[in-house]
């Protein structure tokens, strides 16, 4: 049968990151491509012990059906805790479990987008992201980033020539795929632009909590006085991403919308996971696992930074980075990217080609993203000096 598909999905490709992933599932393949926790962030056992308890003990409140709000120790536990620890929450706002982050996107975009409406984004940005508020045939503009964060004035510019902005898409923290984090003074003036031209933030944070180097720095959410900002958190960068929980936290009357959106989707988040989540931020020591996974990080970044500055730095440079899971490197003008990138195929290395994260994936980019969480030390270490042997071959000044 010949499909004829809806004019939404028409022009949507394929991730890159996903088709990358075909090649990386050869095991001679040493893939820092991916953006997986590392296995050993994992906490395996505690995660047993507890679904060994919740079957043994609420074996029905497990494998029911439940509501789309989400579970509601979760809900509540979650609710204080973010208002506590990082100043998220007002009596507007209301909590949304979602399944994963990247569910928080799709609805927030299906609640608010037209056709033709713009989204505004950094650039570089999050394809999976990208992909989304493409699928609602939005038209995305991307602020180019300083190394603090995306230039305040062009979001301004922006912000003056489009007339149907529905909100600005950003992820301040370790960004993906930049590692760039926003600076306070910036978030401020996020915010404010934002109240100025009464548009909508949407603030992704799957990284905050892995911050390895430097000091935290608050989520804009906590300056929010006026319903501006939907912040999405999720579970998958802390315990696991296979669980698919995460939340949204805004104005009651958006999460309401995302609600019924949310009921025509998967009627609710996996109840089973929820649970668990909960029980393993109330009944374990949580920092400490934050910590931990702090240290893991710590280590690996370490690695890949030696790695880089040791086979491709001077000729090919990249951002440092306080925490997260990826580096951003750029080859210098006129190499070509591409080219770089499938020569590392051919010699069992993937990363990640940079326009895959622009707005316009067509667009010219010098830059690959490296992500050091996924591979053991020594993947790391002889997948990047693989890169540096081709970057002296391609690069010959």
């Amino acid at each position: 049968m010949e499909f004829q598909f809806s004019n939404r999905v028409l022009k949507l490709k394929p991730s890159a990151i996903r088709e990358i992933f075909k090649y990386a599932s050869d095991p001679s393949v040493i893939s820092l491509s991916a953006g997986n926790p590392a296995p050993e962030a994992f906490p395996s056992k505690e995660i047993a012990e507890i679904s060994e308890r919740i079957l043994a003990q609420r074996p029905i409140d497990a494998l029911q059906y439940s509501i789309t709000e989400g579970y509601e120790p979760l809900r509540e536990y979650l609710t204080d805790y973010m208002k506590k620890m990082h100043g998220i929450g007002r009596d507007f706002d209301n909590i949304l479990i979602t399944s994963g982050a990247q569910q928080v996107m799709d609805l927030a975009a299906k609640s608010l987008c037209n056709e033709g409406d713009v989204v505004i984004c950094e650039a570089p940005s999050f394809i999976g992201s990208l992909n989304t508020f493409r699928s609602y045939n939005t038209r995305l503009r991307g602020i180019p980033m300083d190394s603090d964060g995306m230039n305040m004035e062009e979001l301004e510019k922006a912000l003056k020539e489009e007339s149907n902005v529905k909100f600005i898409y950003t992820i301040p923290n370790f960004q993906n795929p930049s590692g760039i984090t926003m600076s306070w003074a910036k978030r401020k003036q996020l915010y404010a632009l934002a109240k100025k031209y009464h548009v909508l933030i949407l603030e992704d944070n799957p990284y905050g909590d892995l911050r390895f180097h430097g000091e935290h720095i608050e989520a804009v959410k906590s300056l929010d006085d006026a319903g501006l900002v939907l912040y999405a958190g999720t579970f998958s960068k802390i315990i696991s991403p296979g669980m698919r929980v995460g939340y949204a936290i805004g104005s009651k009357e958006l999460l309401q919308k995302m609600i019924v959106c949310k009921q025509g989707q998967d009627v609710h988040t996996n109840i089973w996971s929820q649970m668990v989540c909960h029980e393993f931020m109330t009944r374990y020591n949580f920092d400490e696992h934050l910590k931990k996974l702090q240290e893991i990080y710590l280590k690996k970044s370490a690695i890949a930074t030696g790695a880089l500055d040791k086979y491709l730095i001077p000729k090919v440079t990249y951002n440092p980075i306080e925490g997260g899971l990826f580096l951003w490197c750029t080859l210098p003008d006129g190499v070509d990217m591409l080219d770089f990138c499938k020569q590392a195929v051919l010699r069992k290395v993937c990363v990640v080609p940079g326009n895959a994260f622009l707005t316009d994936d067509s667009a010219p980019s010098q830059s690959f993203r490296i992500n050091f969480s996924t591979p053991t030390d020594g993947q790391l270490l002889k997948g990047i000096q693989i890169l540096g042997t081709l970057a002296n071959e391609m690069i010959t000044n």
